[in-house]
């Protein structure tokens, strides 16, 4: 039953993912906000959700310490996989439209929004993965790196949302949803905010509902293989929870809209690099510790700052952003899978 299930999820995201970039366009739109706050913001933390709820169920609600190393390593996985995967994918979408772009592989993005998003995941990560190298035992500091990590994510939302939005009128598809406005047949253009909303609400239910079943499948059938946990949790769990950033960037990458695409992946890494470790040094703060047992799985950290430096620090020289520029995250993923299941034939996880 996995595999039907994998299927029925696969598609459930899919739909989700349709109805939710759709939504949260017109969303964006009716509350006048720049694009960069739709993608970085809305669209971001939107479809960080279910991965967050990985790691929230496993140390809070389940029991035991392997749980809790399962949640640790959702944490580092998240932000890894964005970083090598995820821009992997993009590289792979934009490719494959190319031909019918004038731009060609040269993605028509705003460096500037995307440059932003990376400071800031850099300094919060750096921030998050600097405190790992203290004691175990010292949670103090652990907990003040906590508030430190909300209070930037707080401050990066609040520069996005003072951005001004472009001039004109957006090209929007029609409201998938407009018809359960009373209004459709007269205004189809012109959707109302709440129908808007209960658009992006259903998309995200979809969305959660669709990461649930894959995750659920995807553990089952892990198990019945055999897998190590730590796999698990490391490669093949955030794989299933990152679906949903990769189908929105795609879709938005089909429509041109690459800023949206970008957004939506550099956006949910700063999201992933502050409100999901906060989880760890607050509910897990011995865990969040840089030892013998956990230098694989901290690893992935520094794999995720080579890719997003190999990805971005040219595009900051040259001011623009291409494709295959993208395709590098591929190689780091392949370099890290290659340690961690290494790792575990060792013994050393």
């Amino acid at each position: 039953m996995d595999l039907p299930l994998l299927f029925v999820a696969f598609v459930i995201i899919l739909v989700g993912a349709e109805l939710f970039t759709n939504g949260i366009e017109w969303f964006g739109h009716k509350l006048r906000l720049a694009e960069g706050a739709v993608g970085s913001v809305l669209a971001a933390v939107g479809t960080a959700l279910p991965e967050t709820m990985i790691p929230l169920i496993a140390i809070v609600f389940a029991s035991g310490e392997a749980s809790s190393e399962i949640g640790i390593g959702a944490i580092l996985g998240a932000p890894f996989m964005l970083a090598t995967l995820a821009m992997f994918v993009t590289g792979v979408a934009v490719l494959a439209v190319s031909g019918r772009r004038e731009s060609g592989d040269t993605m028509l993005v705003d460096t500037s929004v995307l440059g932003h998003d990376m400071r800031y995941f850099a300094l919060a990560y750096a921030i998050a993965i600097g405190i790992a190298f203290a004691p175990a035992d010292l949670v103090w500091p652990r907990w003040a790196v906590a508030v430190l990590l909300i209070g930037i994510y707080a401050y990066y939302v609040r520069e996005h949302f003072q951005a001004e939005a472009g001039g004109g009128d957006p090209e929007l598809a029609p409201l998938r949803l407009h018809r359960l406005d009373r209004r459709a047949p007269a205004h189809p253009a012109h959707p109302r905010l709440r129908i808007v909303s209960t658009q992006v609400v259903f998309a995200l239910a979809l969305i959660i509902v669709g990461a649930y079943v894959f995750v659920g499948s995807v553990e089952h059938l892990a198990s019945s293989l055999g897998i190590d946990e730590v796999i698990l949790a490391l490669v093949i769990a955030p794989i299933a929870t990152e679906l949903p950033e990769k189908f929105n960037s795609v879709l938005w990458v089909r429509q041109r809209k690459d800023t949206l695409a970008m957004g939506n992946i550099t956006g949910a890494m700063v999201f992933q690099s502050a409100i999901p470790t906060v989880i760890a040094l607050v509910l897990a703060p011995s865990l969040w510790a840089i030892n013998a047992d956990s230098i694989v799985a901290f690893a992935s950290a520094g794999i995720a700052f080579l890719s997003a430096g190999a990805i971005f620090i040219p595009m900051a020289r040259s001011g623009r952003l291409r494709g295959r520029g993208l395709l590098v995250g591929g190689v780091f993923y392949l370099g890290y899978l290659a340690l961690v299941v290494g790792g575990v034939a060792g013994g050393s996880l």
